[in-house]
Order: C-alpha cells, then structure tokens, then sequence
C-alpha cells in the first residue's frame, strides 16, 4: 500500500491528483496524509478515490518566530510518531511526498520507520523539506534535476489533448490563479482597454475573492472580457488562448507547455528562495517565455513583447519541453522498484 503526503497550495494538491488518479486506473487506492491548514481538506476531504485520508494540525516553519518554530516543529514530529499506527493499519511500504510543510510529518515518519520514500519536487529550487529528505529518499523526480529518473511534470493528458497550433496572437488569457493574484488581476484591468483596441480578445480567470469587484469594472467601463472566477476545466480555457500572462508556480508553468501555450510570466515576488523565477527562467533561456519581475509589468512592456513576440515559433517549440504520461512513469518506477 502507498501513501501519498503533501499539499497546502493548489500546485501540490495538483500533483497528488495526478498520482492519486493513476494508482487508481490500476486498482490501487492510496492513503492521504495532508492538513487541515491549506487547501487540503477542500480538495480531498470527499474524495473517494483515496482508501483513508488523515488531515493533520500542522503547520508551516517557515516565517515564525523563535517559539512558534519550536511549537511547529514538535507538531510534526508528534505527527510523525502518530504515522507508526497508519502505516501499520494500512501495510504501508511506500511514500510519495509532494513537498509543502503537508508532507512533513508522514515524510519524516517514512525515514523513521524505514519505509521507502520518494520525492517529487516541483520546482527549480528545492525546498526546505525535501533538501532535508531527500538524502533518504529512493528517488527524486523533477522536470529541473538532470538526475531525476522520471523528468515529465505530472500533467493531467488533457492538456496534451486539447493543445493546438497557434499563428497569430487573437486572445490573450490572464491567469490570478484559484485564490486570485491581484498584481495580474491589476494589470489585467489596466491594460483590457488598450487590449480591446488592438482587436484582441481577453480571457480573465480572476479567482473568487475579487471577482465581483472586477466583474463591476468591467460593465462599468463597457469593456467585453471573458471572466471567471475559477473553472474545472483549465485545459479547454488554455485552449481558447494564443498567449497567457500569468505566475510561474510550477504546475501552472507546466500545464502551459502541455497546452503549448506561449507565456508571459509574472513570479510571485515572495515566492520562497524565488523559485517561481527560476522556474521561468528554463524557459526563457530557450527562448520561449518571457519573465517580467513586477515591477517591470507595466502595460507599455506587455504591449511591446505582444508586439513581438513569435507565437508561431514558440508554440512549435513548447512540445519539445513536456512529453504526456508523466503521472504513469512515474508510478511506473516506483511499483517496479524493489529495496
């Protein structure tokens, strides 16, 4: 039986997904260790495509003071004690940790009680935790690591499906994410009128918390946008779209590929070690992104890089970077790999 642990953003919790839903193909259930802090429980708490899930009361340590780490950091470790009794219940002999401070009690229980741990690490900058762990751990997987056994991001293949080729840029798509980033949301309603002028088509996919604020702005000014708060169905939304201007979380950045969609990317500037940066940063190396730190993302820059930018070029060139079935190979290595 296999434990999958990790979570606390939707760019964690998108990847549990993923493995949840190919052991699942393969009539394995797995059990969920996440928290009831973060966005775990309302992404799993009625899925029933897990056999159990625990959500425990921990937290991150990042950014506390000299107490509250110390307090944290005890959470985990009781937490860890506590993964002795599941991983007895359920004969647990693997675990896959997904990274945020979600994984870091069951992560930790797999080095203690000596059951066989791998690591998928989403970004180009480790974090925290799994520069800790994964000096324990059978394998790393990651899109960024050149010794990674497995380098395709675990993209839901629907992305693949509805990819499409793109030669003119007709629709521009703004993405604030399922919990909204205002900078892009910002943007988004400055530059809409320049935008519309030029006879270009706008997408905004906003996020819950401003959505009735931006949808005001919008009919007040007379300006015809494209809005949701958040969809489903991501895959058929990029699908619309001939450039994206949005963050650099990793799995954002690789469902943009997998849709071979070109990208103006914005990163979180508080990100941790700027990882959304260096996530971009692949790919603007390879000439088929552009990064603008925010305060760079004025509406005269976005203008210009529309002006120029190759959309024909770099959606001909974004398949090269992702390949489908990441999620399988993946579990493939682990289900074949004996200790």
């Amino acid at each position: 039986m296999i434990v999958i642990t990790g979570g606390g953003t939707g760019g964690h919790l998108s990847i549990v997904k993923s493995l949840k839903e190919e052991l699942n193909k393969r009539g394995i259930k797995p059990v969920f260790i996440g928290s009831q802090n973060g966005q775990d429980k309302s992404w799993f708490e009625n899925d029933t495509g897990f056999e159990e899930k625990y959500f425990f009361n921990t937290t991150g340590v990042v950014n506390k003071n000299k107490i509250g780490k110390i307090f944290s950091l005890f959470k985990i470790f009781s937490y860890s004690l506590k993964c002795f009794f599941i991983f007895k219940k359920h004969h647990i002999k693997k675990i896959i940790s997904v990274g945020g401070y979600s994984a870091a009690a069951a992560s930790f229980g797999a080095v203690l009680f000596k059951k066989e741990l791998y690591i998928h690490e989403q970004n180009a900058r480790k974090g925290a935790l799994n520069i800790k762990l994964s000096h324990y751990a059978v394998a790393t997987f990651s899109s960024y690591l050149s010794d990674s056994p497995v380098k395709d991001y675990p993209v839901n293949n629907r992305f693949f499906e509805l990819a499409r080729e793109r030669s003119s840029l007709e629709t521009i798509i703004f993405l604030g994410g399922s919990q909204g980033a205002s900078f892009i949301n910002s943007l988004a309603m400055q530059i809409a009128p320049k935008l519309l002028q030029k006879n270009i088509s706008i997408i905004h996919q906003c996020g819950k918390a401003q959505y009735k604020q931006i949808k005001e702005y919008y009919k007040k000014n007379n300006l015809q946008v494209d809005l949701y708060d958040f969809t489903n169905d991501m895959p058929s939304l990029l699908n619309k779209a001939d450039l994206s201007i949005s963050r650099s979380g990793a799995s954002t950045l690789w469902e943009l590929c997998a849709s071979r969609l070109p990208s103006i990317f914005i990163p979180f500037p508080y990100a941790a070690s700027d990882h959304q940066y260096f996530n971009a940063k692949f790919l603007e190396e390879k000439e088929l992104a552009f990064i603008l730190r925010e305060s760079e993302a004025t509406s005269q820059k976005i203008l210009t890089i529309i002006s120029k930018i190759d959309v024909k070029k770099i959606n001909s060139l974004l398949p090269h970077t992702i390949h489908p079935n990441g999620s399988q190979k993946i579990i493939d290595f682990i289900l074949t790999h004996h200790s």
